[in-house]
Parts: C-alpha cells; structure tokens; sequence
C-alpha cells in the first residue's frame, strides 16, 4: 500500500495536535514545583559585597570578627530569605539573577567587574543611587536588600550590645 504525499502531511498533522493535547492536559493536571531561593556562587557573592556596605558602621574593625560578621550577615540573609513565601523567594531569586548577569550588573549598578572585585565605595554609591531612584522598581529592590540585610544582622544576639539591647525579658522566654 502506497501512501501519498497528502496523506502522509495529515497523519504528521494529526499526530502533532494528539501529542500537544496530551502534553497541554498532563502539564494542566500537574501541581507545579515550588521554586525556593537558592544562595548560590554569584548571589553568594554580591551578598558578599552588599551585606559590608549596608552594614559599614556596625561591622568591627578587626579584619578577622569582620569577615566573620559578614559571613553571619550572609547566612542570616540566606536564612530571613528562606522564610520567605515562595513568590517573594521568586521575586528576590530574580533580583539576584539580575545582579549575577553581567550586563544587568553593569547597567543597573554601574560595577564593572565581578561581585568580588567591588570596592566597599562603589557598592555603597549603587545603594544610594538605587534609594533615591525615580524609578520606583529599584527603590522597592534597594529596600529589600536594606531590610533583609539588617533585619538579619539584628537579628543575631551577637549585635545586640552595639546598639543597647539587652535581650529579650527573662520571663518571656
């Protein structure tokens, strides 16, 4: 039996649309995953750089403690993020990809090199322009950064003397 041109195109047709309709009804019937935040190497990094700018008076001098409180800063960050609910983990999970993709980084932020490469000042001059932006996107990302950055850090019974608070009441805990 031979089969014609015609013939051959319609069953390939045919077969196409069954294929997509089956796909369309199992993606339909299908619970979608959560997506949750994922701290990883390039956001880990910008972190790195962000987290001494918001915090550059309370972080101590000494190089070692320094390094460990932005390390603290980072985990806690990390840690305030996966509390998050899942669409505002998405929301922040995009900023991050922003800031880890080159070309946003460079036009959005004005650092040229990588997160790591970042001088304090440089992180700090992004900040303030992002506070203070007319574009109100990049205001409500500077605030997020803001507050989950020091949200984390005071959170942290280690930085509560620096700013006089002596703890939650005995009683209550």
């Amino acid at each position: 039996m031979e089969t014609s041109r015609r013939s051959f195109l319609k069953a390939g047709a045919l077969a196409a649309l069954v294929l997509a309709a089956g796909g369309g009804i199992w993606r339909a019937t299908q619970a979608p995953a959560p997506q949750r935040f994922v701290l990883d190497g390039e956001a880990r990094a910008a972190l790195g750089a962000i987290v001494p700018a918001i915090l550059a008076g309370a972080l101590p001098d000494d190089p070692a403690a320094r390094k460990s409180g932005v390390a603290a800063g980072i985990e806690g960050v990390h840690a305030a993020i996966a509390n998050l609910p899942l669409p505002v983990q998405k929301e922040v999970q995009d900023l991050f990809g922003l800031l880890a993709l080159a070309p946003a980084r460079r036009l959005l932020t004005g650092i040229s090199g990588g997160w790591a490469d970042a001088r304090e000042s440089e992180v700090a001059a992004f900040l303030q322009d992002w506070r203070t932006h007319r574009v109100a996107l990049l205001r409500t990302a500077y605030s997020a950064l803001h507050d989950l950055v020091l949200g984390a850090w005071y959170a942290q019974p280690a930085s509560w003397a620096a700013i006089g608070y002596p703890g939650p009441l005995k009683e209550l805990s």
